[in-house]
C-alpha cells in the first residue's frame, strides 16, 4: 500500500484549517461508565482544527513545512522538537485524524522493546491482510535507548510505520543517526506572548464571573514562559482559589501562585543553550549580554559553583596571558561565593563576569596547549636531550647525563639558549604558544622575539646546546 495520505486527505485538510470551532467541552467533568472524571483545562481547550493551533506560523502557515506536505498529499516519518506545552502531541493527534493510517499512541517513558514488537507485528498483519499503515506517535521519545531507537527502522523502511515522535531534547544528541536518517525533524517553538494571549483569550470562558485585569493576564503569560499547557494549568490554579464574582489583579495571583521555574534542565538543552550564549558573550567582550545570561542561569535554579568553575576556566581559554590576574580574579570570586553563600555570594561572581568580558583576549593559551597535546601523543615517549637531565648516580654520570648542562642563571642574560626539545622534533624547533598584539602578551611577545633571536645568535656561535 502507498503510505501517502488517501484521495480524500485534501477534503480533510481544509475542512481541519476552516474550522474555527475549539471543540472545548464546557464541562470540568465527563461522563464515564455512569460516574465523573475530571478533565484538565488544558486537556479541555486542546485544539480540534489545524487553525487552532498557535504560535508555529513555520509549520503551518500558508509556507508551513506540514501544510505543504498535507497540500501535496504526502506524510513521511516526523521528529517534533520543542519546549513543552507548545502543541506537539496535539498536532500529532490533528493529523492522525485526517489520515487513513491506523493510529497507535505510545510514551517512551513506559514502553520497552517488547511494547514495540506487538506494535509492529500487528502493524505488519494489518498491512498484509487489510493494505493500511499504521501511524504511530511516540511522546518523549528521546527516552529510547539505541537498542529501542534501532528496532523502528525495518518498520520505517518499508512503510509499515509512519512514525511521529515528540521530544522536548536536542534530537542531534538523544536520536541516532539512523532514525534521524529516516525522519524529517521539525522545530516547534516556545509560544510568543501573542500566542498565550491568544490561549488566554480562549479561556476566559472558565473564569465564570471571575476578571482578569490586563496585568494579571501579563503577569500568567509570563509565568507561563512559553508553554501554552503552563498557561492553562495556571488559570486553573487560579479558578479554583477564587470565588466567582472576584477580580483576579497581580496580588491575587502572587498569593495564590507559586512563580513557575523558568524552562531550564540542567541536564539538556536549556542549561547548554544558555552556558554557550554566556561563554561567547564574556568572549565577544559584551559584559552587558553576558551578565543577563548569567542571571538568566542563576533565576532558572543554576548552581552557582558550576558558573565559578566555568569561570576558571574562562579566563585560561579566551583570556589567557592576555591579563595574566584574571585567573586570580576568577578564583578569587569562586572562593568568595563558597565563603558567602547565596544569595550576598552571587555579587562576587558576577564581578568576575564583568572583569571576564572587559579583559582584553587571547586565545594563545589555549591553542598552545592543544597543539602541545597533540604533539605530544603523536611521538610517544621521546627521551628529553641528555644534558637537562639529572645524574643522580655515579653509571648515569657515566651515560651522560646531565653532561653539557649550561645554567641559565650564570648565561648572559640569564639566557643560555640551550635546546630542551627531545633530539627527535627539535629540527626545526616546534612554536606552539604564540602570544597576540593585545594585553599583556604584547610585551611577553616582545621577551619570546628577544629569546629568539639571542637563541638563533648563540646557535650560529656554537653556544647553544
Amino acid at each position: 500500500m502507498d503510505v501517502f495520505i488517501n484521495r480524500l486527505l485534501v477534503a480533510k485538510v481544509q475542512d481541519l484549517f476552516k474550522s474555527n470551532q475549539h471543540g472545548v467541552a464546557d464541562f470540568d467533568y465527563e461522563e464515564k461508565t455512569g460516574g465523573k472524571v475530571y478533565r484538565p483545562l488544558a486537556d479541555q481547550m486542546r485544539p480540534h482544527s489545524l487553525q487552532d493551533i498557535v504560535g508555529q506560523p513555520q509549520l503551518l502557515g500558508e509556507e508551513g513545512v506540514i501544510t505543504k506536505m498535507l497540500s501535496s498529499g504526502g506524510l513521511g516519518s516526523l521528529i517534533f522538537w520543542g519546549a513543552p506545552g507548545t502543541g506537539k502531541t496535539t498536532l500529532a493527534l490533528l493529523l492522525a485524524q485526517i489520515t487513513d493510517m491506523h493510529y497507535e499512541q505510545i510514551s517512551a517513558i513506559f514502553s520497552g522493546v517488547q511494547d514495540l514488537r506487538k506494535i509492529f507485528d500487528a502493524a505488519t498483519l494489518r498491512r498484509e491482510t487489510s493494505g493500511m499503515a499504521t501511524l504511530l506517535f511516540v511522546d518523549e521519545i528521546h527516552r529510547f535507548n539505541k537498542t529501542q531507537q534501532d528496532s523502528f527502522l525495518p518498520v520505517m523502511e518499508n512503510g509499515t510505520i509512519i512514525l511521529i515522535g515528540a521530544t522536548t531534547e536536542n534530537p542531534s544528541f538523544e536520536l541516532n543517526a539512523a532514525l534521524l536518517s529516516r525522519a524529517r525533524v521539525l522545530t516547534f517553538q516556545s509560544l510568543d506572548e501573542e500566542a498565550l494571549m491568544t490561549l488566554l483569550s480562549r479561556a476566559e470562558t472558565k473564569l465564570g464571573k471571575r476578571e482578569l485585569s490586563e496585568e494579571a493576564k501579563q503577569m500568567l503569560v509570563r509565568f507561563a514562559d512559553g508553554d501554552g499547557r503552563a498557561l492553562f494549568t495556571l488559570l486553573e490554579d487560579l479558578i479554583r482559589a477564587t470565588d466567582d464574582d472576584e477580580i483576579i489583579d497581580p496580588d491575587k495571583i502572587q498569593s495564590i501562585l507559586d512563580r513557575r521555574a523558568p524552562v531550564y534542565d540542567k541536564s539538556a538543552d536549556g542549561h547548554y543553550n544558555l552556558i554557550s550564549a554566556l561563554h561567547k558573550s564574556v568572549r565577544g567582550s559584551d559584559p552587558d549580554a553576558a551578565l543577563y545570561y548569567f542571571c538568566r542561569m542563576l533565576d532558572a535554579g543554576e548552581d552557582p559553583n558550576y558558573l565559578a568553575r566555568r569561570f576558571v576556566r574562562m579566563a585560561s581559554e579566551d583570556i589567557g596571558m592576555a591579563d595574566p590576574n584574571i585567573l586570580t580574579i576568577a578564583m578569587n570570586g569562586a572562593q568568595s561565593y563558597q565563603m558567602l553563600g547565596s544569595p550576598e555570594g552571587e555579587l562576587a561572581l558576577a564581578q568576575v563576569v564583568v572583569a571576564l568580558a572587559t579583559a582584553p583576549k587571547s586565545n594563545a593559551v589555549y591553542k598552545a596547549y592543544k597543539s602541545a597535546m597533540r604533539d605530544a601523543k603523536k611521538h610517544g615517549s621521546l627521551l628529553p636531550p641528555m644534558h637537562i637531565l639529572n645524574a643522580p648516580t655515579k653509571l648515569m654520570k657515566q651515560e651522560g647525563y646531565g653532561e653539557g648542562y649550561a645554567y641559565d642563571h650564570d648565561a648572559e642574560g640569564a639566557f643560555s639558549g640551550q635546546n630542551y626539545f627531545p633530539e627527535a622534533i627539535a629540527s626545526p624547533r616546534p612554536v606552539y604558544y604564540d602570544p597576540v598584539e593585545r594585553g599583556f602578551e604584547r610585551d611577553i611577545k616582545k621577551r619570546l622575539d628577544y629569546w629568539s633571536r639571542l637563541r638563533r645568535q648563540k646557535q650560529v656561535k656554537g653556544e647553544g646546546a
